[in-house]
């Protein structure tokens, strides 16, 4: 019954932002609009054949259980530039593993809003998202092992799904090869720490959330 409730509260969350973006686009008229979003100053660079495979950004993001540190590219989409999909490659040094391993993370933004207070500066209030990542090893399973008494693990200790929100905050430099670069934070949680809070009163929200941090960097200013 919790975790039903639980998956519920995951789905609300995931359709928030859409929801308050059909809000905030409603109005049929075009100059309203254009009115309400003279302050977000994003454009989607729209790429031709092979040149759409090229990544429109570069990240590095510490914690956030893909590691101690990963570094990735990604590619926004949307009229402005609203979602983004990153691939980034992670490590967890000895300090932290039984060996040095490598994580793998596939991630998902959604960025409704971005305010501009002059040519160089803006702000993306919020953001959210949710990535999946998994770790190097045959130590580590999608399915748990027949070894194991039926359902004795009940999660994937491989796979490792995360919903998040964050904020930004951007800087346009006068350069031809940047658009942007970014400062960014994120709070973030898996299943697995909201299971174990919903059957164990005794966890804290610090015990169950996950704060990183990091740095992206818009590529291509201008149209190739």
């Amino acid at each position: 019954m919790k975790w039903s409730i639980i998956k519920t509260g995951l789905s609300a969350f995931c359709l928030l932002p859409l929801f308050t973006l059909s809000q905030t686009t409603a109005p049929a008229d075009s100059l309203t609009l254009k009115q309400e979003r003279k302050w977000d100053k994003r454009v989607h660079l729209k790429y031709e054949r092979w040149e759409r495979l090229k990544p429109t950004h570069a990240k590095m993001q510490y914690a956030g259980g893909m590691g101690v540190t990963a570094f990735g590219v990604g590619w926004d989409y949307g009229k402005r530039c609203q979602w983004e999909t990153d691939f980034l490659v992670g490590y967890l040094p000895r300090k932290y593993a039984d060996q040095f391993r490598l994580t793998f993370t596939v991630k998902q933004n959604y960025i409704p809003w971005s305010v501009s207070f002059d040519r160089h500066w803006a702000i993306e209030p919020f953001y959210c998202g949710l990535y999946v990542t998994t770790i190097a090893g045959e130590d580590f399973w999608k399915k748990e092992p027949g070894r194991y008494p039926n359902r004795y693990y009940k999660f994937s200790t491989k796979l490792r799904p995360y919903i998040f929100i964050g904020q930004r905050v951007a800087f346009s430099p006068e350069h031809d090869l940047l658009r942007s670069v970014s400062l960014f934070y994120e709070v973030s949680t898996c299943e697995l720490y909201l299971v174990s809070k919903a059957t164990n009163s005794s966890l804290s929200m610090k015990d169950i959330l996950r704060f990183s941090f990091g740095v992206k960097v818009q590529l291509f200013r201008d149209n190739p």
